[in-house]
């Protein structure tokens, strides 16, 4: 796997490392380097040596800097001379050109490679609103509508269903995005769909050449069934809550896998780990999605190991009864 190092004028690279896990999950062989500001070039060249050698592979590493020409880069660029045909950096770091240089190590497995592909990622990741600000090919660019294939006859592909309480956020816009590849981000909710101001939050939100819609679970449930407009098309769908998963798949939405990623802790509820809440509905909701056949995928990301939902379920039922007695 290519190791990546992201260097910085001060905290910059780590602050950034630690949104990237966040976004995407822990990543094996990153470091971030600092340079502060009592310390001079040698000490910078030591972190990134020692930074290399902690790499599985020190054949193959991508510099991520902050700034082109600053005493970051031009440590790394000294060290970089030697190894040329292999290593490569990138400046101008921000967040999209690291969550997608984290996504690009799946399927690449040299430096040049990835440095190469993530340059327009890094640029697409620079946005403003109103959008009429933008320079007039980024708004034309923009504008433009990336599901070409709609239109044609048969049904949705649904390539990932997922219960976030937050529902369209960084970890499913860039994480799942760059995993599933979907043409189109579907939050069904009833709630939702009656929130114009989420609404359009959300379909703001969406990742570049990807559809963001928000609609009633009904309206979900009869696109399922339409078999005439939507070939071509990869759906990512997202429910606030369990139960709305339920009643979209009892309506007919043909969904095999339920990823389960965040449920929001409220009055009632029972955490029995950092990112999942339940009340006794809850689990009777997910207890009944199991016994239709429905399998659980408990991750936050595709990265993370898989966890087992009765595990979780089971501790949230005995502090339930703790809750109960108390």
């Amino acid at each position: 796997m290519v190791g990546i190092i992201i260097a910085s004028h001060g905290e910059f690279a780590k602050g950034i490392y630690q949104s990237g896990s966040m976004i995407f999950g822990e990543q094996e062989n990153v470091q971030p380097v600092t340079l502060m500001p009592s310390e001079g070039p040698d000490d910078i060249k030591a972190k990134l040596e020692k930074a290399i050698a902690s790499f599985d592979d020190q054949d193959q590493v991508l510099f991520l800097v902050d700034l082109w020409g600053g005493t970051p880069f031009n440590q790394v660029n000294g060290l970089f001379e030697a190894h040329k045909d292999k290593w490569a950096i990138v400046a101008g770091l921000n967040l999209p050109m690291l969550i997608e240089a984290y996504a690009s190590r799946l399927s690449m497995n040299s430096a040049h490679e990835i440095a190469t592909h993530i340059i327009e990622t890094a640029k697409d990741g620079v946005k403003v609103r109103p959008e009429a600000l933008a320079p007039k090919e980024d708004a034309k660019a923009a504008a433009v509508d990336n599901s070409a294939n709609a239109g044609r006859p048969g049904k949705f592909e649904y390539v990932l269903a997922r219960i976030d309480s937050r529902l369209l956020h960084g970890q499913v816009a860039t994480a799942w995005s760059k995993t599933v590849n979907p043409t189109r981000i579907i939050v069904v909710s009833d709630n939702v769909s009656k929130d114009n101001l989420r609404t359009q939050m959300i379909i703001q939100a969406a990742p570049n050449g990807v559809k963001a819609h928000v609609i009633p679970i009904d309206q979900m449930i009869k696109i399922a069934k339409d078999d005439k407009h939507f070939g071509g098309q990869k759906a990512l769908l997202l429910f606030e809550t369990p139960q709305d998963a339920l009643k979209a798949i009892k309506g007919g939405v043909p969904l095999d896998t339920l990823n389960i990623g965040s449920m929001a802790h409220s009055v009632g509820k029972v955490q029995p780990n950092k990112v999942l809440a339940f009340d006794q509905d809850d689990i009777d909701t997910y207890k009944e999605l199991e016994k239709m056949g429905v399998k659980m995928d408990v991750r936050k990301v595709p990265t993370d190991g898989q966890e087992n939902l009765d595990h979780i379920m089971d501790k949230a039922e005995k502090l339930l009864k703790e809750q109960a007695n108390s």
